[in-house]
């Protein structure tokens, strides 16, 4: 059903038109990869104050809410490029296992995301301020670190498999 539901995708004039359009995919990896950066760039500066980073004259919530609108359309743009990527080869990336882990990866952000959201983002007005914020904090920038780090990773090494 998975792979019916690749060729499908595959044998789109949409994804026709990416793969056989010589300028499409540069330009369309081109918006994904700043995307990307902008996505990597906002969410490290968080995970360094959730770290303990002091942010220069911001508070926790400080930081995050200056950034989140940057990060969430960033995110959507890298989403819809990642999208469109994916169409002009929908067999080749559905069966990639590099591809799959990056997905997985990016599930796992989001989860670390909704956890961090459900505990210690609940709390914050208590820990703000405060240089070295909870463990939970800390073990959310560091988990967000290493994961979205894998996420690039995997992004680029997809390329080559």
């Amino acid at each position: 059903m998975f792979d019916q539901f690749l060729s499908y995708v595959d044998g789109l004039a949409f994804s026709q038109f990416i793969r056989e359009n010589e300028m499409a995919f540069p330009w369309i990896e081109s918006v994904h990869v700043l995307a990307v950066a902008i996505v990597i760039g906002s969410i490290f500066i968080v995970d360094a104050r959730l770290i303990g980073f002091r942010s220069y004259r911001q508070n926790a919530s400080g930081v995050i809410s200056e950034l989140l609108p940057y990060t969430w359309t960033a995110f959507a743009l890298a989403v819809l490029t990642g999208a469109m990527m994916f169409c002009s080869d929908a067999v080749r990336y559905g069966n990639n296992q590099l591809f799959q882990a990056k997905v997985i990866a990016l599930a796992l952000a989001g989860a670390n995301m909704g956890i961090f959201h459900a505990t210690e983002f609940r709390r914050i007005a208590n820990w703000d301020i405060v240089l070295t914020p909870p463990s939970g904090a800390r073990v959310a920038g560091i988990s967000s670190i290493a994961i979205w780090t894998a996420v690039v990773f995997l992004g680029r090494w997809i390329a080559f498999e």
